[in-house]
């Protein structure tokens, strides 16, 4: 999980931007996509949040889903996958070169810990 701090403005509000990331990014890290990414416009509820881009895709590993704030300059993205071994460093270099990202909050949180090696 990550939430990205001080991003560029124009580029957390492009569309296009975000689609290119939701398509790379699982290629990038060897990952399968079982979907073209879904990508809607969330308008803002004026309290906590502003509006931006949400979007997500499903990969045969799991899901990459990614949410921008650009009148807060922020973005949250999370890369769920079942591989062992997520390159953590390389993920959080591409939001921060593709957002220009200036500040990260990572959290890396193991999950299914007691996942059965067998069939039932």
């Amino acid at each position: 999980m990550i939430d990205g701090y001080g991003g560029d403005k124009a580029k957390l509000d492009d569309k296009s931007l975000v689609e290119l990331c939701l398509n790379e990014l699982p290629t990038m890290l060897g990952m399968k996509k079982l979907s073209k990414p879904c990508i809607y416009f969330a308008e803002g509820n004026n309290l906590k949040d502003p509006g931006g881009w949400s979007g997500f895709v499903v990969i045969q590993e799991s899901h990459v889903s990614l949410h921008t704030f650009p009148g807060r300059r922020f973005l949250s993205a999370d890369v769920y996958t079942c591989r062992n071994g997520l390159d953590d460093k390389k993920v959080v270099s591409y939001f921060k070169e593709k957002f220009s990202i200036k500040e990260i909050e990572q959290n890396l949180l193991k999950r299914g810990t007691k996942y059965p090696s067998t069939d039932f």
